[in-house]
């Protein structure tokens, strides 16, 4: 009978051993981003809020080598000569790695500049007497969005990173901290995601989240969730053989998952017929056939006495001709028909394999980002969404679907 190998520990028991080494003292690894984020998660499924600061080699090697462009520690090696023996990718060996490395940048460079170096990645801003000093501590170095607010919770920024820690960080530095921005800001808040399709979405949740949003926020692009009344778009409608016209249409009265025919969203009526008007003198469409003046039957539109139309308001061109024209020129805003015969799951992971979202959509609706297979289940067992159609959402999902970049797993269809 053969005697089996002892199991390695778990963290479990290593954690108080590990904890007290590194209380007080800088963690320095090699995309310490990973590493800090491992050891943060393992720890508070142990209950333990594990804070320290941490020095990023990437990092540091692109602060004092700048004018190379790859800092994986395999490269680091073979540009400063180090060798080691055994598996490279071990734990240990890595370790050994960084500790040769350290000793030979130190060897060719003064202890000033890598202490400046060291200093710029780890140094902690100070943050106006306004702000949670916890914060530094709290942010963490994973994608998301963030926002600045300022009295009665008012969003005066809201934006969107691939690194919360950095990016935020980075409004303190001493030629920033005296802004309107800062000076306002009495909060700060953010929400973490796997990656860039889960950033934009935190970030348009926290656009809307605030009463009030601030000009930097209208900069990026982001609006409130138009009114239930107000989201409209253009539906093509046969008057006749051949004769399409466009008519307004409106999300509370129908579906633009499911609707065919839609193009071009619009959060106002205003806003979709100074569209269509901009389009009709780009494409010298008519402005009475497209239904925007009315004029008697043979009489000449505007655009037309303008030489700006050809002709279909007095017989000149055909309504078959007109439509087919109308079309063309429409194509590129065409509203996409939900393409799935039920919701789907966009699976979305970080850089390092660490974190999965499941972003569960269905009819270009968020139903919601979980963060495990029973929560899906959970979600899914509730049914469809209620919530309204949303363009920014539409957009964004569309987007992702289009580019290909999330693995797309399809669910079964809701039953109604």
């Amino acid at each position: 009978m053969t005697r089996c190998s002892a199991l390695p520990p778990r963290f479990r028991q290593l954690a108080p051993a590990l904890l007290d080494r590194l209380r007080g003292r800088l963690l320095i690894a090699h995309n310490a981003r990973f590493d800090y984020g491992f050891l943060k998660s393992e720890f508070a499924r142990l209950g333990v809020d594990f804070r320290a600061p941490s020095l990023c080699t990437v990092k540091l090697s692109r602060k004092l080598f700048p004018e190379h462009h790859r800092h994986n520690l395999d490269t680091l090696m073979t540009r400063h000569g180090l060798s080691l023996s055994g598996d490279r990718h071990r734990a240990l060996a890595d370790a050994r790695v960084l500790w040769e490395l350290w000793q030979c940048w130190h060897r060719q460079l003064p202890a000033a500049t890598i202490q400046g170096a060291v200093a710029s990645i780890v140094g902690r801003p100070e943050l106006p007497p306004q702000i949670d000093a916890a914060l530094i501590d709290d942010l963490p170095e994973a994608a998301g969005a963030y926002a600045f607010y300022g009295k009665d919770g008012r969003l005066l920024l809201s934006r969107r990173s691939s690194n919360l820690r950095q990016q935020v960080l980075a409004h303190f530095t001493p030629d920033k901290r005296d802004t309107a921005l800062i000076r306002d800001t009495r909060k700060i808040g953010w929400r973490d995601a796997a990656g860039e399709f889960g950033a934009r979405l935190r970030e348009i949740e926290l656009a809307r989240s605030a009463p009030e949003i601030g000009p930097a926020v209208a900069s990026h692009g982001l609006q409130r969730h138009a009114a239930a009344n107000g989201l409209c778009s253009w539906q093509l409608r046969q008057y006749g053989q051949g004769d399409f016209r466009p008519q307004l249409v409106f999300a509370e009265d129908i579906d633009f998952a499911l609707a065919d025919d839609l193009f071009g969203l619009y959060p106002t009526r205003r806003e979709a017929q100074r569209s269509l008007r901009t389009l009709a003198d780009a494409h010298r469409l008519c402005h009475r056939q497209l239904g925007l003046e009315e004029t008697a039957a043979g009489e000449a539109c505007a655009a037309f006495r303008q030489k700006n139309c050809r002709g279909v308001c007095i017989g000149k061109e055909t309504a078959m001709l007109h439509s087919a024209r109308l079309m063309s020129a429409l194509a590129k805003f065409k509203v996409k028909v939900w393409p799935y015969q039920g919701p789907v799951v966009l699976i979305e992971r970080d850089e390092f394999g660490m974190r999965e979202d499941l972003h569960l959509v269905d009819r270009w609706r968020l139903l919601g980002t979980l963060n495990s297979e029973e929560a899906l289940q959970a979600r899914l067992a509730d049914g469809p969404s209620c919530n309204r159609f949303d363009p920014d959402i539409y957009r964004l999902i569309h987007k992702v679907l289009q580019t290909g970049k999330l693995r797309v797993r399809p669910c079964p269809a809701f039953s109604l």
